[in-house]
């Protein structure tokens, strides 16, 4: 074999991992759009018992084909409160057995023989799936067409780095060299720094089938490269965790823990059936002869449900131990602002992403209400002893919008959200608009009673019990109005549409009787501006509100 050759051959590996990876990519970003609502109803129950965390882990995994955005996705849950350490742990345990199944695709994709192979069958799916992506009209066609040629793409990437492996196996050098490693360590030392540079336990998963099946290596030292890949694997989780919150930091070694820990303890086994002259690789040939294959596949999820089964009780002294060793931080009082449930690792699951931008803005419509309130009471009363409250409150507002909006502009230039999402996504920003104007109308109020303190004057009893009245007013449409917007109920819109024409009413009999009492002479001119100011805000406060629960409307259309 010469240079040439040689050359050629790393270039047809260097590309057939190019190929695999944009492939896992492509069905990881089309699963996550064919399954984002289902997706986001399986996170949303990780609040039960570990096996159903290791449930959710393992199917949420196998529905979108990457561990990595399944750990990074918990972390963000972590981050942002959502669930606990312990909660986590079990779906990082999941994820680990989920990710087995591109091992086992793969697997199926080198039987053949002398027939066609069912790796060129599969790669042919490629081509049909771009046809049905190019020619299709209905997105959810699209969205088939997309999944069908990522999966196809695994199988041409597949091809590729197998006829690479065929070549070196060609070379005896290589082959003497390779067939040299044969310590248990430096295999998986080996398997954890390829998969921590490449970032996908699947391509290093795949390449060792590759070799193994070509002869290049034997099925032990498959094995161990793929024990190593487990540890690769937690470079994805440790760089997301990194750049967030404590819980994050925590959840990340959790998952660097775990992974060592099954690697550890195989490896000790491995000790212990070496003095018998029994190795991983024997036990499994008897089990599946001739197919070297679905030895290393067997393997790869058997080491992983092994793993889980021995790690699961030990859940709650794996969280005590990271949280000894990541301790909280001092919170300071002037640390600023955060979202709370939207974290910028979850740009990597855009369609759970989405349900947590609903989340942040269901949050800044308390904080917006809780501001009316207090904007109001201070008008009625001329108490100010909540305005350094309100002030922090008005603050978080702004952050808030500036932030989610910055974060909903990368977020819809993802890939894999669903036209619905896409539809609610584009109405965010007119709905996180509406809560931060319904804050500033909030500081209107408050300045006009400023001013009415300031002149030593305050509303009349009367108008004092309308100002009342409008306030519960508002809390009936501020409740109907966010129940449509977050459950998407047109009952409750429809409900909230009567209120706001009450409110408009109301608002209109308010200035009548303001007018009535300055006649009288109860309310002086000055005074009355405030008031007519007052329910000018409070009117246009109920306007924004509507606004939030007419935006259901084009969603309802994509249903």
């Amino acid at each position: 074999m010469d240079l040439t050759s040689i050359i050629t051959s790393i270039l047809t590996l260097l590309a057939g991992i190019g190929v695999f990876l944009i492939a896992c990519q492509m069905m990881s970003s089309y699963l996550e759009a064919a399954s984002s609502e289902k997706l986001k109803k399986l996170f949303s129950k990780a609040s039960g018992s570990k096996l159903l965390g290791v449930g959710i882990g393992t199917l949420g995994t196998a529905a979108i084909q990457s561990s990595g955005a399944t750990t990074v996705m918990t972390i963000g849950f972590v981050n942002a409160g959502i669930i606990s350490l312990a909660q986590a742990a079990t779906i990082i345990y999941g994820a680990n057995i989920g990710t087995t199944v591109t091992a086992q695709i793969v697997a199926l994709g080198m039987f053949g023989g002398n027939s066609v192979s069912t790796s060129v069958i599969f790669s042919a799916f490629a081509g049909l799936g771009a046809f049905l992506g190019i020619f299709a009209k209905k997105n959810a066609a699209k969205t088939l067409g997309g999944i069908l040629a990522g999966f196809g793409l695994l199988f041409v990437g597949l091809e590729l780095m197998s006829s690479s492996m065929e070549a070196f196996a060609a070379l005896d050098g290589i082959k003497s060299f390779l067939s040299g490693i044969s310590n248990p360590l430096l295999l998986v030392l080996l398997g954890a720094v390829f998969t921590a540079i490449i970032q996908s336990s699947s391509v290093m998963t795949s390449i060792a089938l590759a070799m193994v099946v070509t002869g290049l290596i034997g099925i032990d030292q498959g094995i161990f490269l793929t024990m190593g890949s487990n540890i690769g694997s937690c470079v994805v989780a440790v760089i997301a965790g990194v750049t967030s919150g404590t819980n994050a930091k925590r959840t990340a070694l959790i998952h660097l823990l775990f992974n060592c820990s099954g690697v550890l303890i195989f490896l000790l086994a491995a000790m212990v059936l070496g003095l018998f002259d029994i190795s991983y690789g024997s036990l499994f040939e008897k089990v599946f002869p001739s197919a070297p294959q679905v030895q290393l596949a067997m393997f790869h999820t058997f080491f992983n449900t092994v793993t889980v089964a021995l790690m699961l009780p030990l859940t709650g002294a794996l969280v005590a131990l990271v949280t000894r060793m990541i301790q909280d931080k001092p919170v300071s009082t002037d640390s600023g602002f955060t979202l709370k449930y939207v974290d910028e690792n979850m740009l990597r699951t855009p369609p759970v992403a989405v349900s947590q931008v609903k989340r942040e803005i269901l949050r800044m419509s308390v904080i917006a209400l809780q501001n009316v309130d207090r904007s109001l009471e201070m008008a009625t009363s001329l108490d100010f002893s909540e305005k350094p409250a309100f002030d922090k409150d008005e603050q978080q507002l702004n952050f808030i919008n500036r932030e989610l909006i910055e974060f909903n502009v990368r977020l819809s230039g993802k890939r894999g959200l669903g036209e619905k999402d896409r539809t609610y996504l584009s109405g965010t920003y007119r709905s996180i608009r509406d809560l931060e104007r319904i804050g500033d109308y909030a500081e209107n109020i408050v300045e006009y009673a400023a001013t009415l303190a300031d002149s030593s004057q305050q509303f009349s009893d009367d108008a004092k019990y309308e100002i009342s009245q409008l306030k519960a007013l508002l809390h009936q449409l501020y409740d109907n109005a966010m129940d449509a917007y977050q459950n998407e109920s047109l009952e409750s819109l429809e409900k909230a549409n009567v209120i706001e024409e009450e409110i408009d009413d109301y608002t209109r009999r308010m200035e009548e009787g303001h007018i009535a009492r300055m006649e009288k002479g109860i309310c002086t001119p000055s005074v009355g501006a405030q008031y007519l100011e007052l329910s000018s805000n409070a009117e246009r406060i109920a306007d924004h509100m509507i606004n939030i629960a007419k935006s259901i409307r084009s969603l309802k259309d994509k249903n």
